[in-house]
């Protein structure tokens, strides 16, 4: 039994699809996320065996949309997209059209088109990417290709761009996802032959009308390659953990709990929206500088605890060395707080 299976325990490991992969971009410093990562826990249920239970996923109403704005584009073989795409209007395949087939089988033949070159959409694809040891299966939207140029991935989400504007949180989170996509592409068929712009199709302002926009993903790429590199080079400290430690959800409550503690988290509020175990991280991190976000963990290197940043403020507290310049960052913030409020 080889070590991640050890820390699973009975449980099968969890298997990643592109939202988990590009979720792994969002705190690539948290050592807990890695390893559960590496070894396949399903974080989702150790979360709730502990009694910290997440809310993830869009809403209803936001999946209805999206579906139906999915399913418009792509009536009548793609007509609509491709009359928004405007440069790709020449051949559609539908790689999907045969439900009977094994997702190996749709791999196969994904590659054997874009091996082949064509004209035209490529659509409901399926990629392959090595994340830490496992073959993860990836299905983009759709693979805009043409012959002699380099194919283009193309992301349809249902979130509207008004007035040429929409929500950066909800465009970015769209750009590392298809970064996943053009990195599984490209290590197909080679850097020279994947665009590293993507084309990402939304509602244009209050209507079911879409809008192709460009996004270049290549910033989204590199954090990517940098963060897969370090979930493949993460066995070395599966291998340094005790042998007593397993997120085996069949054990008591207190086991897994002291599991856990030995696996350092790296907690920021933004992890809420990225991050199964992020409610108990946050837990965990009560009282801690972190809990007020990175900026603040930064600024206040060397201060680990809101404590602490209040008797450096106030002067109570002698700073160590290493907290010499947060303190006097803390001393002169409480001296103009004073002036303010006029004590």
């Amino acid at each position: 039994m080889s070590q991640t299976d050890r820390l699973r325990g009975s449980a099968p490991g969890k298997r990643h699809n592109a939202r988990t992969v590009a979720a792994l971009t969002g705190n690539p410093g948290c050592t807990r996320r890695a390893v559960l990562d590496a070894a396949g826990v399903d974080k989702v249920r150790l979360a709730e065996r502990i009694g910290f239970p997440g809310a993830f996923g869009q809403s209803r109403f936001a999946l209805a949309r999206g579906n139906a704005f999915e399913a418009m584009l792509k009536a009548d073989d793609c007509a609509l997209l491709r009359t928004t795409l405007g440069a790709y209007v020449g051949g559609y395949e539908d790689l999907g059209a045969d439900e009977d087939d094994t997702l190996t089988v749709r791999n196969a033949r994904t590659r054997a088109v874009l091996a082949a070159g064509a004209e035209g959409l490529l659509d409901h694809p399926l990629l392959t990417l090595d994340v830490a040891g496992q073959t993860v299966f990836l299905e983009p939207d759709l693979i805009a290709y043409q012959n002699g140029t380099q194919l283009q991935v193309v992301e349809i989400k249902s979130f509207a761009i008004i007035d040429g504007q929409a929500d950066g949180a909800a465009v970015s989170a769209a750009a590392v996802q298809a970064a996943v996509y053009v990195l599984a592409l490209r290590r197909l068929l080679g850097d020279d032959r994947v665009s590293h712009e993507v084309v990402l199709v939304c509602p244009e302002n209050f209507s079911m009308q879409p809008v192709a926009v460009v996004i270049d993903v290549r910033k989204q790429l590199s954090t990517l390659r940098r963060q897969l590199s370090r979930l493949a080079s993460v066995s070395s400290l599966i291998e340094a953990l005790p042998a007593e430690v397993s997120f085996d959800d069949a054990q008591p409550v207190p086991s897994l709990l002291s599991s856990l503690d030995t696996l350092t988290a790296r907690y920021a509020p933004e992890c809420l929206s990225t991050c199964e175990m992020s409610v108990y991280c946050r837990h965990e991190a009560t009282g801690r500088t972190e809990v007020l976000g990175r900026p603040v963990r930064e600024a206040l290197g060397g201060v680990e605890t809101v404590d602490e940043v209040l008797a450096l403020a106030a002067g109570t507290q002698s700073p160590r060395p290493e907290q010499a310049e947060a303190a006097a960052l803390l001393r002169a913030a409480q001296r103009l707080r004073d002036e303010a409020l006029g004590r």
